[in-house]
C-alpha cells in the first residue's frame, strides 16, 4: 500500500487501526553506530522501508555522547500516532531517555524505553512493526530477543 507520508504499510492497517505503524528510534553513543543498526534491520528486512526507524547517534558536533536534543527530533520524526520504541546502547543513554520521558513534553505521546539488546531488539522491532504489530508487541518482540541463544 502506498501513502504519502513515504512510509510503506504492509499489512494495510499498521496493527494500530489508526493505519500507521509505531515509529522505532536507535539511541547510541556513536552516529555511526546507530545509523549501521538501522541500515542492518532495513536491510535484513529485504531493504524495503516496513516502518519508521531513525537513528539519534553522538552528539550534535558529530562526538561520541548522547543528546537530548537528537533524541526528541528523532522521535518526532519517527512518530507516525501509532507509539515509538526507543532502543539504546549503554547506561548513559538510558538515564537520557528516562530523563526526557519524566519531563513529560520533550517526546511523543506514547513514547517509550525498551529493555532489549541493541542490535537484535532493533531488528526484531523494526520486523515487528512492519508486520503491523502495536506498541506492546514492538516492545516484547525486541525484549525477547534477550532469549537468543548464541552457543
Amino acid at each position: 500500500m502506498s501513502r504519502t507520508d513515504g512510509v510503506r504499510d504492509v499489512s494495510g492497517t499498521g496493527g494500530t487501526g489508526r493505519g500507521h505503524p509505531v515509529g522505532i528510534v536507535l539511541v547510541s553513543h556513536s552516529a555511526a553506530v546507530a545509523a549501521s543498526v538501522a541500515e542492518l534491520a532495513r536491510g535484513l528486512a529485504g531493504g524495503g522501508d516496513l516502518a519508521p526507524i531513525v537513528p539519534a547517534g553522538g552528539t550534535p558536533d558529530g562526538g561520541l555522547g548522547t543528546s537530548s536534543e537528537l533524541i526528541s527530533e528523532a522521535a518526532k520524526a519517527a512518530d507516525r500516532g501509532a507509539g515509538v520504541a526507543l532502543l539504546v546502547d549503554l547506561g548513559s543513554a538510558v538515564l537520557t531517555v528516562k530523563a526526557l520521558l519524566a519531563e513529560g513534553d520533550e517526546l511523543p505521546e506514547g513514547a517509550r524505553l525498551v529493555d532489549a539488546p541493541f542490535v537484535e531488539g532493533a531488528v526484531a522491532a523494526y520486523v515487528t512493526a512492519g508486520a503491523g504489530g502495536d506498541l506492546d508487541a514492538v516492545a516484547a518482540a525486541a525484549a525477547e530477543a534477550y532469549a537468543y541463544r548464541k552457543d
